[in-house]
């Protein structure tokens, strides 16, 4: 048997090994480039959340002299030191394949342009945008003595500027009326001084440039450079190096001492401006010098500075992958389909009392949803609508709909989650809007984070009440719902429906929920279900019976989980895991783990979905959940595990996972030591994401065809 300490992984590494998961794929030469340059981009992004929340919390832990150790056996700083260096392997890779990128990409005439290789008309093209629009929006900033030193937003680009000063010409930190001391005689040296130009969050990095066919850009620090000197007239420019801070965001709402929680929320974001800085990425070509005098200003450890060797922040190239014209260097379109089970002629309403539906996003539109709560805002039939949002699109259609429905005197309710991480700014703003349209507006839990979806319609029938619900893997919005695969669940089941207005009341009236009929819900009874699930298999392999787990989610991490399918493994369930993300359980280490699969996609789309799979004795119970199996949703968080029955929605969500569990192009298999491999391909090439788009082309022109067969008569209007 393994000991304690090698029984899990480390969850950062296992982080940053899915990272490296992207840039496997954005390194894949099978991948048209803008798509290799957009999973590039990905990289950066991921890297800089990963900085923000959780190095920023294990540096807290470091600092503070916490010697307390993870799961894995490591202690904060062992953490920090292993994240150091397996960073810095990414980095070097990251802009090894950049380069290879921008070269492969200026053969099909798209071509970065910098600071040194500006043809004349480019020139002409740039100076004439630095002094009409550069040089009026951006203000340097002279360090001076004694005073504080310029603090740059977390995130932003920022160019750091050394000058040679004449002693002799007044500067900002002597004031010109100050007399020279006798005794002390003039300084001939010139003096360094520094200055920073913040970029702030205004503007576009990517400049487009003149181009002799195809597309030329350049990066806004290197248009900059071409012209700084107008920034310091009369006072030479010795060196110029762009740089950036990363800042903590590990940081919380302190709700036992927060009456007002939209109040303390907004002083969270507000500290956030002024955290700690994490990181320093600054230009490799910086000298020493520079580095020195930033790190003293920034107050950042040498360890935790990053030289790149490159265009920092890579996730600034979005719009090149995004550029049009170019089209065969992408991948072909992807659009979501209609669902054959939505007559978009029918009112969704009959649809679901038809019979449950279930939706596999983005191959089938997400439209039936906002479809579904735009009907109930504008049905005179219905009385109330209760909802959570988590995290929604800018100009959501869902959260105009829902003030539409109070304003036209329906009962609508709100569950506003305002410490979405990252969405809490745009979340305060969307629950102020909906309180200004008379929706109750509720703030979540004291103490937990409402991540569930759901929404719920109460309908007025002819037989009834009736009330609508709909369930999802993925948040309420569909600008990510194009790029996310998640499931939906439609259905007007009674169980279900109890379920769910007993969950809402459980929130909005802060009382302890019944028991539910089909529903479980963290942090109450989810972990307890899933563990009672785990292990109901266990009891079955060990009495000699067919016994499976196969689970589809973006994290495993929970400890009590995951030794829950170690017992397993050992009495003999066959286990398989699809884990998008981070998975502190080792795999195939005998006697602990050999019966478990662990395996990852990376595609064009973001696995997202949750769906769990338990073959109890035959009899298989299928779930969608909104919870990935880490502590934080299930001790922290308001998380659902939904139960799918009808029979012709359990055959396609198994037939979804045989399809995850056979992919050999874009899988990789996780290994014992934390590494992965790429899954080696045995017969024919299983790309699952290919062939559910392919199942959705299918389904949606056999509608078609049968709509077309249908003879419906065409009757004389009435008079």
């Amino acid at each position: 048997m393994a000991t304690e300490e090698k029984r899990y992984l480390n969850r950062e590494l296992s982080w940053l090994e899915f990272n490296q998961r992207v840039l496997d794929e954005a390194a894949d030469g099978e991948v048209p480039p803008l798509e290799q340059l957009k999973f590039l981009a990905i990289t950066s992004s991921n890297l800089d959340e990963f900085y923000k929340v959780r190095v920023g919390g294990l540096q807290q832990l470091a600092h503070s002299g916490v010697a307390k150790r993870d799961p894995s056996g490591m202690t904060p700083s062992e953490q920090l030191s292993a994240i150091r260096e397996r960073v810095a392997e990414m980095t070097r890779d990251q802009y090894g394949l950049f380069d290879s990128l921008m070269k492969l990409l200026a053969e099909s005439r798209l071509t970065r342009v910098d600071h040194n290789n500006a043809n004349p008309d480019q020139s002409r093209v740039l100076e004439r945008l630095f002094s009409n629009e550069i040089y009026g929006v951006y203000t340097p900033m002279a360090v001076v003595d004694e005073a504080p030193f310029p603090r740059p937003t977390g995130g932003t680009m920022n160019l750091c500027v050394k000058l040679s000063v004449d002693p002799n010409r007044p500067f900002r930190d002597r004031p010109t009326d100050e007399p020279n001391d006798p005794a002390e005689p003039p300084s001939t040296e010139p003096q360094t001084r520094y200055a920073i130009i913040p970029f702030g969050t205004a503007g576009s990095r990517v400049i487009t440039v003149p181009s002799d066919g195809g597309y030329s850009f350049i990066l806004l620090e290197d248009a900059v450079r071409m012209f700084v000197e107008r920034f310091f007239a009369g006072t030479p420019v010795v060196e110029v190096v762009a740089f950036r801070v990363t800042l903590d965001a590990d940081l919380s709402v302190r709700e036992d001492a927060a009456s007002d929680l939209l109040g303390e929320m907004r002083g969270v974001l507000e500290a956030r401006k002024e955290s700690h800085c994490v990181r320093l990425e600054i230009e490799d070509n910086a000298s020493e010098e520079l580095v020195e005098f930033l790190q003293a200003g920034l107050r950042v450890d040498s360890a935790d500075v990053l030289k790149i060797p490159g265009p920092l922040d890579l996730s600034a190239f979005f719009p090149v992958a995004e550029q049009r014209g170019f089209g065969h260097l992408r991948y072909p379109d992807w659009t979501s389909h209609p669902s054959p089970a939505i007559d978009p002629t029918r009112s969704i309403f009959e649809t679901i009392a038809d019979g449950d539906v279930l939706l596999y996003h983005p191959y089938e539109s997400f439209s039936p949803v906002v479809r579904f709560i735009e009907e109930a805002a504008a049905d005179p039939d219905v009385l109330a609508i209760k909802q959570t949002l988590y995290r929604t699109s800018r100009n959501s259609p869902i959260v105009a709909a829902l003030a539409l429905a109070a304003e036209a005197g329906k009962a609508v309710t709100a569950i506003v989650e305002l410490k979405a991480r990252f969405d809490e700014e745009r979340n305060i703003a969307r629950a102020e809007d909906l309180e200004r349209a008379g929706v109750q507006v509720v703030y979540g839990v004291r103490g937990l984070k409402t991540h569930a979806k759901v929404c719920v319609v109460v309908r007025r029938e002819p037989a009834g009440i009736r009330r609508y619900l709909h369930f999802g893997t993925g948040n309420y919005n569909e600008k990510t719902a194009r790029i996310y695969s998640d499931a939906s669940l439609l259905t007007c089941n009674d169980d279900l429906a109890a379920d769910a207005i007993s969950f809402f009341n459980a929130i909005t009236g802060y009382s302890q929920p019944q028991q539910f009929r089909k529903l479980e819900a963290a942090p109450l009874g989810l972990r307890d279900r899933v563990r009672e699930l785990i292990e109901a298999e266990t009891h079955r392999a060990r009495q000699g019976l067919k016994a499976r787990i196969r689970v589809k989610l973006n994290a495993v991490v929970d400890p009590e989980l995951i030794d829950a399918l170690y017992e397993a493994s050992t009495a003999g369930v066959k286990v398989d895991l699809n884990v998008r993300g981070v998975c502190c359980l080792r795999p195939g280490i005998p006697g602990l783990s050999e019966n478990i699969r662990v395996v990852s996609i990376i595609d064009r789309y973001l696995e997202h979905a949750r769906i769990l799979q338990f073959h109890h004795g035959g009899d298989e119970l299928f779930y969608i959940s909104s919870a990935d199996w880490m502590p934080r949703n299930l001790d922290r968080r308001v998380e659902l595990l939904v139960p799918v029955e009808r029979r012709t929605h359990r055959k396609r969500l198994s037939r979804i996972l045989d399809l995850y569990f056979k992919e050999n192009v874009k899988s990789r298999r996780l290994l014992s030591n934390g590494e992965y491999e790429r899954v080696k391909s045995e017969g024919d090439p299983i790309r699952s994401q290919a062939i559910l788009n392919d199942q959705a082309v299918e389904r949606m022109r056999e509608t078609e065809q049968a709509r077309r067969t249908v003879f419906e008569p065409y009757r004389a209007a009435e008079n």
